[in-house]
């Protein structure tokens, strides 16, 4: 399993979103700091949930990130999140 994989599972499971993208910008950071050669390390999130509605932008993002484990700051570099609620 991809770590986009890994991480679409963990963000499905738990904030069953309304609109999930995973975007792999990796290849735009090729030989630049936090590239491990491995084509995995740099992402960007857009999530649409219920969870997030009357929540800061800065809980969304801790909310992502401790749903996520391990996988930010240890297997990925760098991970740009855009978390909205439906209504916005």
């Amino acid at each position: 399993m991809t770590v986009a994989q890994e991480m679409e599972t963990l963000l499905k499971g738990a904030f069953a979103p309304s609109k999930l993208e995973i975007i792999n910008d990796s290849a735009k950071h090729s030989g630049h700091s936090g590239d491990d050669g491995s084509g995995e390390s740099h992402f960007t999130i857009v999530i649409e949930s219920e969870h997030f509605s009357g929540v800061s932008r800065l809980n969304r993002q801790r909310m992502i990130i401790g749903a996520l484990g391990d996988i930010p700051g240890q297997r990925v570099h760098a991970l740009a999140i855009k978390a909205s609620a439906p209504d916005e």
